[in-house]
């Protein structure tokens, strides 16, 4: 169906203001990245005189340089924390797909029993205190597990994949178990090829919240080789510790040492992964959230 003139005019000015609000949000958000890119590359004292710009007036890359002097304590937490990732995203997945695979089954008895189940537990919390007791009688104490077990499973995930798996046809599960497949290929060999979108989706936010995470590491690791990235960044803003540590390897002394730039450049080193993985699972978490919002 053809626009008449006025229907164009209209579409033309809906369209600008759209995209205009749009890119004024983007350049909010982008700003403060920028500021802290720009602040990395800055002279301390520059920084101080001048305060952060999107162009560093002054030049520096000593806070990167004091980073890089030492590699072995940044390479052995990025390696921790992909570990992490990997790990948590691939178990995560498999859980969550698994339990939403199971609670969305209508033959399933008790599926609406161990729904409540699931839902009850996002209403009301143990403590700390006994998170940690729990944990430390079963050994958590400078333990792997202690960063990899608490995430693996989130109520929320299991909804959205839930949700995601009554969009398809149950003719399919049934016209497969006719021709004599079990739940398992089932689940295996039409439903997760059929969810890449949700699986998508869900991998993204439990990679982020592998990557971000420190306050297991916090708690529970005391060994520097089981320290993540994200502590170890939780670390330099709070005490320094590892600038000092830099700083008698280097034979620096702490007053000649970038401090604030310093902080951004190992924001920058921590969530430069995150930022490149993005763009490719993009198109695939907008699909499986819009998916997820209106089904749900």
């Amino acid at each position: 169906m053809k626009l008449n003139n006025s229907a164009k005019r209209d579409m033309l000015t809906f369209n600008i203001i759209g995209y205009s609000v749009v890119l004024v949000f983007s350049i909010l958000c982008l700003l403060p990245f920028l500021l802290t890119l720009s602040g990395s590359f800055t002279k301390e004292a520059s920084l101080f005189e001048e305060g952060y710009r999107l162009i560093p007036k002054s030049f520096s890359i000593d806070a990167y340089a004091l980073i890089f002097k030492s590699p072995q304590v940044i390479i052995g937490a990025y390696g921790v924390t992909i570990s992490l990732v990997i790990m948590g995203t691939l178990l995560g997945l498999f859980l969550t797909t698994m339990t939403a695979f199971v609670l969305h089954r209508k033959d399933f008895r008790f599926r609406n029993k161990f729904a409540f189940y699931f839902f009850f537990t996002t209403l009301f919390s143990g403590g700390i205190v006994p998170w940690y007791i729990i944990m430390t009688n079963l050994g958590m104490k400078d333990n792997y597990l202690a960063m990899l077990l608490p995430n693996l499973l989130s109520v929320f995930n299991i909804i959205i994949m839930r949700t995601f798996f009554t969009s398809i046809p149950e003719s399919i599960g049934e016209s497969a178990k006719i021709d004599g497949a079990g739940d398992f290929t089932i689940y295996r060999r039409l439903y997760l090829p059929m969810s890449v979108p949700a699986l998508a989706t869900i991998g993204l936010f439990l990679a982020i919240a592998y990557w971000n995470d420190w306050y297991p590491a916090m708690l529970f690791i005391t060994k520097d080789k089981l320290i993540p990235l994200q502590y170890q960044l939780y670390k330099v803003f709070n005490d320094m510790q590892f600038s000092q540590q830099v700083a008698a390897q280097t034979g620096r002394s702490m007053g000649d040492m970038p401090s604030e730039t310093f902080k951004m450049a190992m924001t920058m080193v921590t969530i430069g992964p995150i930022i490149v993985l993005y763009p490719f699972l993009q198109k695939y978490f907008i699909k499986g959230m819009t998916v997820g919002a209106v089904k749900g």
